[in-house]
């Protein structure tokens, strides 16, 4: 709330925000208004002085030069009464003379005065013309501020110039760009975040929600931002104030340009010529008006055109490689499965080998053991084939008869 004191009555009274400047801008209107009007009145007090100065001065010069040849005539005159031996002949003939060159000394200077009038008209024509130019491009000017200045009280502050650029899109979208990607950046999840995206792509995708990465290539990308103040903002920023958190969320979003659009330095020359090159500061970054806010767009795009052909080769390429990790991946994923199945298969044929040497081991005993059987069979033979009558009867005297006891039974 702002206190306001009557300078009649001297009674203070409280009034709001809009109120207060509803009062202000008619102060402003009123004294822009008398300031124009006295400068008006200056320029034409200016010219009426100039328009009189020059009568004066063309007035002065004839009545000069006419009151000489009235001098000299009346000179004529008294000589031609003063000369009694000239004869009436001579003196007609020389007062003819002197009358005739008089008469064309005098029609020279009504012609030069008729002259002089016209340049008087012809430059009083002209100054009224410059000051009528001048007024109306006075005017002009006033109606543009008038209205810049309604645009900025109505529409054009905060947000409002989000939404009148997105309004300027919306309604050349389906002709110009009927395939662009065009919304609020609402992906704050690294720490900022633009106000639009912009992104076109060719004949191959849908641009609704980015394009379908294998039938489209993206043609032009812009992360844009919007800034704005009100006249009564203590603080004012400068466009450059804004650049690097732009260009910072440019290279996040994966954008190939940036776009200021600014009413802000509304003095500026530089930035009030049209579309500004910033990349001395920032790679691919631009300050813009709003009313350049469309161009600037057409003008990316077109450029971006050019070098389509290349995007789409780098995209072939990006998804042959795709294609290529993928493989790899694939092929990765078989060697270490292969690689965990062939290490559990070699633990157990590892273990198996080892139940074989163990077979082996107590089969080797077995075979040692039946070897050293067969050699004490072996043995038992021998020896049971060396066994001879004569052995075993030997040193036994009984043994013997009964035997050859046996071999006479056995002839009988």
């Amino acid at each position: 709330m702002h206190e306001i004191t009557c300078p009649h009555c001297g009674k203070a009274f409280k009034i709001d925000e809009a109120g207060y400047a509803d009062i202000l801008k008619q102060v402003r209107d009123r004294e822009f208004e008398s300031a124009l009007h006295e400068r008006l009145e200056a320029a034409e007090k200016a010219k009426r002085t100039e328009i009189e100065l020059a009568e004066a001065r063309v007035s002065a010069k004839l009545e000069t030069q006419l009151a000489a040849k009235a001098g000299e005539i009346e000179l004529l005159k008294a000589s031609i009464q003063n000369t009694q031996q000239v004869s009436e002949q001579a003196k007609q003939l020389a007062v003819k003379d002197a009358v005739g060159a008089v008469e064309r000394e005098r029609d020279e200077l009504k012609s030069g005065l008729e002259r002089s009038q016209l340049e008087k008209k012809l430059a009083e024509q002209s100054l009224k013309d410059k000051y009528e130019t001048q007024i109306k491009d006075r005017d002009d000017a006033i109606e543009r501020l008038r209205d810049m200045k309604a645009r900025l009280s109505t529409k054009m502050v905060g947000e409002t110039l989000e939404q009148h650029c997105e309004t300027e899109f919306n309604r050349i979208r389906a002709t110009a760009f009927p395939r662009a990607y065009f919304e609020k950046d609402n992906d704050a999840r690294l720490g900022s975040k633009g106000d639009f995206v912009f992104r076109d792509f060719d004949g191959g995708g849908s641009g609704s929600g980015g394009g379908d990465s294998e039938a489209s290539t993206e043609i032009v990308s812009i992360m844009f931002e919007m800034k704005n103040e009100n006249d009564e903002t203590a603080t004012k920023k400068k466009n450059e104030d804004f650049l690097r958190e732009l260009d910072k969320d440019r290279t996040e979003k994966g954008c190939e340009y940036a776009v200021l659009v600014s009413l802000l330095e509304p003095e500026s020359e530089l930035y009030n010529t049209g579309i500004v090159d910033m990349s001395h500061r920032y790679a691919k970054t631009y300050v813009v008006r709003p009313q350049f806010f469309l161009p600037i767009i057409s003008v990316l795009r077109n450029a971006a055109l050019g070098s389509l052909q290349y995007k789409q080769e780098l995209a072939l390429v990006k998804a042959q490689n795709v294609d290529i990790t993928s493989f790899e991946n694939d092929l990765d994923t078989f060697k270490t499965g292969f690689a965990r199945n062939y290490d559990l298969a070699s633990r157990r044929f590892q273990e198996a080998i080892d139940e074989i040497d163990k077979s082996i081991d107590r089969l080797t005993k077995v075979k040692d053991a039946l070897l050293g059987s067969e050699r004490n069979l072996r043995i038992a033979n021998d020896k049971a084939q060396d066994v001879t009558i004569k052995k075993l009867t030997r040193g036994n005297p009984t043994m013997a008869e009964k035997f050859a006891e046996l071999g006479e039974a056995a002839s009988e």
